[in-house]
């Protein structure tokens, strides 16, 4: 049988695993400016870029992924946005098709390498949070062993409706069921890891 301390490494390694996997699973790409990409907005929409972003929830492991022609995209410092000055510029990117993963918490500067462009409004500042807790579903209790409880009140479950049917109990909508799939099989290799 193994030691606990042989286990330990294995347990850590289990729970790194299940960290990566979850941050995974719940990524998302932003097509920034949605369909009409990174370009210079129009006189009276100047803040389009804020506003795209501040509608939005971004977490570690999402992409922010910029479709531009005739532009660049710069990721700068917060003086750097507030004076449209790609002088120093963190990353540069003019390929006209960037995806930018995100990887760290706190606020991240996106503004044109085109001064002229930046002042006219192509910027943005994006507030990138923690990722994002998966939601835990107790296991379902089984049923009690038969007679057992017979004078004690039927359960919700139990309780029928006017139409004298079983009243169904709302379970998690299709979007849960990636995430959750993907933490059950997570789960189940790591305990035939932990078994060895």
């Amino acid at each position: 049988m193994a030691s606990t301390s042989s286990r330990s490494p294995l347990l850590y390694s289990f729970i790194f695993t299940i960290a990566v996997v979850i941050t995974t699973i719940s990524a998302t790409e932003f097509q920034v400016g949605g369909t009409v990409g990174w370009r210079i907005p129009a006189t009276n929409e100047s803040q389009l870029y804020n506003v795209w972003a501040s509608r939005r929830r971004f977490h570690i492991g999402d992409s922010l992924h910029f479709r531009y022609k005739n532009d660049s995209v710069t990721v700068v410092e917060k003086w750097g946005f507030y004076h449209c000055d790609s002088s120093n510029p963190i990353a540069f990117f003019n390929d006209g098709d960037t995806v930018i993963d995100l990887d760290n918490v706190g606020t991240m500067y996106f503004i044109s390498g085109d001064s002229d462009r930046c002042k006219q409004g192509v910027s943005m500042m994006v507030e990138v949070m923690s990722p994002v807790p998966v939601r835990y579903f107790p296991p379902a209790i089984s049923a009690p062993p038969e007679g057992s409880f017979s004078d004690v009140a039927p359960s919700p479950a139990q309780v029928m409706s006017s139409g004298d049917e079983p009243e169904a109990s709302p379970g998690p909508d299709s979007s849960d069921s990636v995430s959750v799939s993907g933490i059950a099989v997570v789960l189940g290799l790591g305990f035939v890891v932990l078994s060895l």
